[in-house]
């Protein structure tokens, strides 16, 4: 499994991830908010909760989430 182990908000709707193997990206959100629950992480103060969840993936206290596997793979052209 691809456990992200620190995940840090940046401007802009862009976060670090860092995987327990070391690998390391940004990722920007904005092309994942879409309406519904996603909308909410428009505002800055929600969007720097993000986490590392109990299944090694990241989310808001809203409850949007990404799963660890799906973000090593779209990642995984893009190192740091």
């Amino acid at each position: 499994m691809n456990a992200i182990i620190e995940v840090k908000p940046l401007n802009d709707q862009v976060i670090t991830v860092q995987f327990a193997d070391g690998f390391t990206a940004k990722l920007n959100v904005k092309p994942f908010i879409k309406g519904g629950i996603s909308e909410k992480l428009n505002d800055p103060a929600l969007f720097n909760q993000v986490h590392v969840d109990e299944f090694g993936g990241i989310s808001w206290p809203n409850g949007f989430d990404f799963c660890p596997n799906f973000l090593r793979q779209y990642l995984q052209p893009n190192p740091l």
